[in-house]
């Protein structure tokens, strides 16, 4: 019952501080985590910003702008794992729950950051294990489509592939 208690007057005093200090509960502006966001699709659309989420914005800009503030400017910019890491994992988790028009875009984001096609290729043989293979064949029909697309695009090369750093020149 004390414990009860004790956990009730520490969540008042909670709300009453946030209402004296209601910056505390707001230390960023949307404007911030948007900007934050949009940043960050920059960083993976090679410069650019992305398409569905423009094309969102004049209709659903409500949605849009919730989109760029939170899964971008506030979940996908968080420490803790890289890009590649992250490009990884929503590929895998896109491609498990069928979701392959967003799984393609993040493959894409993958590739772009150097990720190469094979390596996407393992997620989705991995995604036969969870999620099955209807899942699988699925997300491997979108791969194909923009391995091909990529690869048209960039003269036959495979796609997300970069060229070894070359070592520098020894000082004399």
């Amino acid at each position: 019952m004390f414990k009860q208690i004790g956990s009730d007057v520490a969540a008042a005093a909670a709300l009453s501080l946030l209402g004296l200090f209601p910056e505390a509960a707001f230390a960023e502006t949307t404007d911030e985590r948007r900007d934050r966001g949009s940043a960050v699709i920059r960083s993976l659309n090679n410069g650019t910003t992305q398409p569905t989420l423009e094309r969102m914005r004049t209709e659903f800009p409500f949605l849009a702008d919730a989109t760029e503030a939170y899964a971008l400017g506030d979940v996908w910019s968080r420490p803790g794992l890289d890009n590649r890491t992250r490009q990884l994992a929503a590929v895998a988790a896109f491609a498990a729950i069928g979701e392959t028009v967003f799984m393609r875009v993040h493959a894409g984001y993958a590739l772009n950051i150097g990720v190469p096609e094979e390596e996407l290729k393992e997620v989705i043989y991995m995604v036969t294990v969870p999620a099955g293979f209807p899942k699988a064949i699925a997300a491997s029909q979108a791969l194909s489509d923009l391995f091909r697309e990529r690869r048209e695009a960039n003269g036959g090369q495979p796609a997300g592939e970069r060229p070894a750093p070359q070592p520098e020149e020894k000082r004399r």
